[in-house]
């Protein structure tokens, strides 16, 4: 049997503030074999300080779109230029991740002991701390090919239609899915980001939109139950 070899793919979107320490934690992992940083069009120096890290990390392939497309197009870019046979996607403006959180989500998949892993982050909402999964986390591992074989009906979904959209490739497939604890890593509120609340606000309401746009209410509490009673 071929080795399974691991691409992180990592969307950002004006996230000089924050990208720095996201590639800190990833570039010298073991289980990682490349690492693309796909910038969705970034207005301030988030592929300047990339690139800056990429001076010194020859993993690091930094892949730029010309205009903003969302986070789904990002990803899907990703995919199609990544070369591993599992990918970690790994949100861009992570707080307090450490290698050590990396290899708890990757061991379990490249192990055998998962199909899919997935975080459940600090700061992620009670309820979904109280149900142990974050049904919308944007930290995963799994086969490359799984979404590979996709990349027309991806780059058809809405900016923020991704993670539910992989849930239901999940569930439909059957996966035995591990959900790994990051109580130390924070993913900073959208009010924090765009410098207020009524920005923020808009930003959450807009990402519900895309949800609900690509499932219903309804199937995205269906994905919840049916996504917990995966765990291993």
């Amino acid at each position: 049997m071929t080795a399974a070899t691991l691409t992180c793919i990592i969307p950002a979107y004006n996230e000089a503030p924050r990208i720095g320490a996201v590639l800190d934690a990833v570039l010298d992992h073991p289980l990682i074999d490349e690492i693309l940083v796909v910038d969705d069009g970034s207005t301030d120096d988030t592929v300047a300080r990339a690139r800056a890290v990429a001076q010194r990390a020859p993993r690091l392939r930094i892949i730029r779109q010309e205009r903003n497309g969302g986070k789904t197009c990002a990803v899907t870019r990703g995919i199609t230029e990544a070369t591993g046979s599992h990918v970690l996607l790994l949100d861009s403006d992570l707080l307090g991740l450490r290698t050590d959180e990396l290899s708890a989500l990757i061991a379990p998949v490249l192990e055998g002991r998962a199909d899919a892993s997935l975080s459940l982050r600090g700061n992620a909402p009670l309820v979904w701390r109280g149900l142990g999964i974050d049904y919308i986390s944007g930290e995963r591992v799994m086969r490359r090919d799984l979404l590979a074989s996709r990349t027309d009906t991806l780059l058809a979904l809405p900016k923020f239609g991704l993670e539910v959209f992989v849930n239901r490739l999940w569930i439909e497939q059957g996966l035995h899915i591990a959900v790994v604890r990051w109580p130390g890593v924070e993913s900073p509120m959208k009010h924090e980001k765009r410098g207020g609340w009524i920005d923020g606000l808009k930003a959450d309401a807009a990402m519900l939109g895309d949800i609900f746009h690509t499932v219903t209410p309804m199937e995205t509490l269906r994905q919840v139950f049916s996504l917990r009673a995966r765990r291993v």
